[in-house]
């Protein structure tokens, strides 16, 4: 088996509201931070794994993220197999 560290971001889709992001963005403003146009809040998922393979992996953790760790209706994610190694 091969042990496999994976991250998966997981941010609003554009035409979705983000009220935490806006509040930051004022809050920036308001610390004296100019120019900071648009500001959006996610979330990062980091992963540890074993699978048999890097395929295999990426598909248990692709499942994962589109079925546990974003809401498919209102999220989008991206996943990045950060490394991996026999164990």
């Amino acid at each position: 088996m091969t042990h496999f560290k994976a991250r998966v971001l997981v941010s609003l889709r554009p035409s979705v509201l983000d009220p935490a992001g806006e509040a930051a963005k004022a809050a920036a403003n308001r610390l004296g931070v100019e120019g900071v146009k648009q500001l959006r809040i996610g979330k990062c998922i980091e992963l540890e794994l074993e699978a048999s393979d890097e395929l295999e992996a990426r598909s248990r953790l692709e499942f994962l993220a589109d079925r546990l760790l974003a809401n498919p209706v209102i999220e989008d994610w991206t996943l990045e197999i950060l490394s991996g190694s026999s164990i």
